[in-house]
């Protein structure tokens, strides 16, 4: 019997990673998540990659022909990752001990485009030739696609919507800077909205029973739907800034949709309502109805799909 042709597909998170047996049509035959612990020493995450793999791959019985991995800071040239942000692991040759390790090639890419590939291959992107892929997890990824094909900049490093800066504040990003999308449109900048209304206001809320290191995005989530008005609050701070920022994205790059993905999409009309209207408020007239927002699928992990396209693609482009 003749054996499927399979890849690895990897997407590293900044919570969990998650490792895919692809075949050539992106349909993930296995599947292993395990934390990322991006907190911790890289060779601690390899040590967790091989288990997954062993398991994926019925320890070598199925042997796939390559490995295609997302991750934050991966420059697609070099097949580095570049001192990501909220990783502790500094800047990696990721494909090159990827390759020594596992005897098999290994291809790199932001993973935020690994989930734009997926996407677009596969998902709900699979007619668009024009549109902005965001996800909003931990942090902010975000990438572009243009006539088809991923903007990604003389080393593969272009889209970083994230850190756009966007507001005279103190929150200071884990880049650095000060003042970051990043910083209010993602689950950790939810908690820091959160924690910044909760020191301005009086109003009554479950959250005040916590600390800072206690609150979640799921947990704001779970109290906004029981009508607590602070994290309602919370939800509508968070999709106005991010509106704000995606009205001038539509502006300069003219696209069909922007497609959201990540835990964050969980919170549904919390946040896709006053995202929505600040995107329409901040628009030109001449843009206003004329862009489809859409979610992806939560069940699928475009970016494990994705991420293995890329050593299906004999050419090797990303396209």
């Amino acid at each position: 019997m003749k054996m499927i042709k399979t890849a690895l597909g990897i997407d590293i998170g900044g919570t969990n990673t998650e490792v895919g047996l692809v075949d050539k049509n992106g349909k993930c035959l296995q599947i292993q998540r395990f934390s990322t612990a991006a907190d911790r020493p890289f060779v601690e995450f390899m040590a967790q990659l091989e288990k997954a793999i062993a398991l994926i791959t019925h320890n070598g019985e199925i042997k796939p022909f390559a490995a295609g991995v997302g991750a934050p800071g991966a420059n697609s040239e070099t097949g580095r990752l570049e001192d990501p942000e909220n990783f502790s692991w500094g800047s990696v040759e990721l494909a090159g001990i990827m390759q020594k390790k596992f005897g098999i090639p290994v291809k790199v890419i932001n993973d935020a485009k690994a989930a734009a590939l997926g996407e677009m291959k596969y998902g709900q992107a699979l007619n668009l030739k024009n549109f902005v892929q965001i996800t909003l997890g931990t942090g902010l990824g975000s990438s572009i696609i243009i006539d088809g094909k991923l903007v990604e900049g003389h080393d593969g490093l272009a889209g970083e919507l994230g850190h756009i800066k966007v507001r005279e504040s103190t929150r200071q990003c884990s880049c650095g800077k000060i003042g970051c999308l990043e910083t209010y449109a993602s689950a950790n900048g939810l908690c820091r909205t959160v924690f910044e209304l909760l020191s301005r206001n009086k109003t009554d809320s479950k959250l005040r029973e916590y600390s800072y290191e206690q609150i979640n995005s799921q947990m704001v989530f779970e109290l906004a739907q029981n009508g607590d008005e602070l994290a309602i609050e919370a939800f509508k701070y968070t999709g106005t800034v991010l509106g704000e920022t995606l009205a001038g994205v539509i502006s300069l790059l003219n696209p069909q949709a922007i497609l959201f993905a990540g835990g964050l999409t969980s919170a549904g009309n919390y946040l896709f309502e006053p995202l929505i209207q600040s995107i329409e408020k901040n628009l030109l007239n001449m843009h206003k109805d004329t862009v489809d927002i859409l979610i992806s699928d939560q069940r699928i992990n475009y970016a494990v799909s994705g991420a293995a396209s890329l050593v299906f693609n004999t050419n090797g482009k990303h396209k």
